[in-house]
């Protein structure tokens, strides 16, 4: 009896695993837990309208940033990150330790440390990373991102701004004196 019992769990629990294919814009091919993917708003959605039965494909996503996405979603999960969705973002701006516990404080620990070095990444993977969490509806990456790259303009002139971004500037010297008179109080 007590083998019946055994085998009824195990299958209870592997059929309750469904899997989800996507498919990048590359044609690279991935399958997923379901669970890993309701991080995505959009993914969830389409799950839930029974768009999900076959591939789905994502055609604003390469195979190897959709990768870097599914790992975010996989170490996410596993961390219980979903049900804290309304803590997450504020914990993103915050080095204070959260008022879950000091088991949880450990754990978020540990996950911020996790995504510092997640987003230890070359500048066009970075933004490869934005477009996709926008995409996804991954409201969490998109937060974590965006505020890495706000970090990256932090404490600069605009100088230095344009140059960590490749931008160039296309004012004449007289536009920037005058944009600089005009806006004094934030050049002090």
């Amino acid at each position: 009896m007590a083998e019946t019992t055994t085998t009824t769990t195990e299958t209870t629990t592997a059929e309750t695993t469904k899997k989800i294919h996507l498919k990048s814009s590359d044609g690279e091919d991935f399958e997923v837990d379901e669970a890993v993917l309701l991080e995505s708003q959009t993914i969830k959605h389409m799950i839930e309208d029974g768009c999900a039965d076959s591939v789905i494909p994502l055609p604003n996503v390469t195979g190897k940033i959709l990768a870097k996405v599914i790992e975010y979603c996989k170490k996410h999960l596993e961390a219980g990150d979903h049900n804290k969705a309304s803590s997450s973002s504020s914990s993103l701006y915050s080095s204070s330790s959260s008022s879950f516990g000091v088991g949880d404080d450990d754990a978020n620990k540990e996950l911020q440390n996790w995504d510092k070095e997640f987003l230890e990444v070359d500048q066009d993977t970075l933004f490869d990373l934005i477009l996709a969490a926008n995409y996804l509806n991954i409201k969490s990456l998109l937060d974590l991102t965006c505020k890495t790259v706000a970090d990256m303009m932090r404490g600069k002139t605009p100088e230095e701004i344009r140059k960590t971004f490749h931008i160039v500037n296309d004012y004449t010297e007289e536009e920037e004196a005058e944009i600089k008179r005009e806006n004094q109080w934030a050049f002090e």
